[in-house]
């Protein structure tokens, strides 16, 4: 699917899935074989997870794929699905915006993860104002094309145990706020939180903002009173299949 009132149909369901309280489920895929799983198992939208799938071709995290063959990989799984993709492309790949948005539109996806480790670029952090602009290049590249690219702003603050312990939720605040006003539709503060952390960050920033959950522990029920609005798995629903897959092989040995 690649023409553009079909794609634009697809990024405004998706961004409609985004409810404070009730939060959508986007099953973290990798390939076409993943993506069908998810998709007969219920689930209504998708995003595509950079760890999962360079893993998928022995390639490493951190742009270790180039921007192309992500695109290729992305229109194998739209080609596979009818359901909205979004895509995690890390930092850009050192693209402009204007091809990201171009390439992630042929490819069939209609969301996009952004984060702020600048991997191209010995893994910096972009700061707050240098994020948001890139955001809000997104969101201008995205209505030039007539869609409504869902654009995903992330900080790896949280990851990176960036600076001080104390006040580094009220800067991962500022940050992603300062992306919310340039344009974004969902924040992620990428990372494992306690309860009260979620519900904070859920209060106080403007937009919904994705939690992530491992897939085979973690209870459903648990975001959503916590004000979650987008519920993703990064590499964890991968990691949980091949210890499965392990146990299944480990019988043949």
């Amino acid at each position: 699917m690649s023409d553009t009132s079909s794609l634009a149909k697809h990024a405004d369901a998706l961004l409609a899935l985004h409810q404070p309280g009730n939060p959508v489920v986007l099953p973290t895929v990798w390939d076409a074989w993943s993506a069908n799983l998810a998709v007969a198992a219920g689930f209504a939208a998708l995003t595509v997870g950079s760890h999962p799938m360079a893993d998928s071709v022995g390639k490493p995290d951190g742009e270790g794929m180039s921007f192309d063959d992500v695109v290729a990989r992305v229109t194998q799984i739209t080609s596979a699905v009818d359901v909205p993709v979004s895509v995690d492309i890390e930092s850009g790949y050192a693209q402009p915006a204007e091809r990201i948005v171009d390439g992630l539109l042929s490819a069939g996806a209609v969301g996009l993860n952004i984060e702020d480790t600048v991997h191209s670029e010995g893994k910096r952090l972009r700061s707050s104002a240098e994020h948001a602009e890139l955001v809000g290049a997104l969101r201008a590249a995205a209505d030039s094309a007539g869609v409504h690219v869902v654009v995903n702003a992330r900080t790896d603050l949280f990851l990176r145990n960036d600076g001080d312990d104390a006040d580094r939720v009220d800067r991962a605040i500022a940050r992603l706020a300062e992306a919310a006003a340039a344009g974004a539709d969902v924040l992620y503060p990428v990372g494992r939180h306690e309860p009260e952390t979620l519900r904070r960050l859920a209060t106080e920033l403007p937009l919904p903002i994705n939690a992530i959950a491992l897939p085979e522990s973690d209870d459903p029920a648990s975001f959503g009173p916590l004000g979650v609005g987008r519920i993703s798995f990064g590499p964890f629903w991968q990691r949980a299949l091949s210890v499965r897959a392990s146990e299944i092989l480990d019988r043949w040995r």
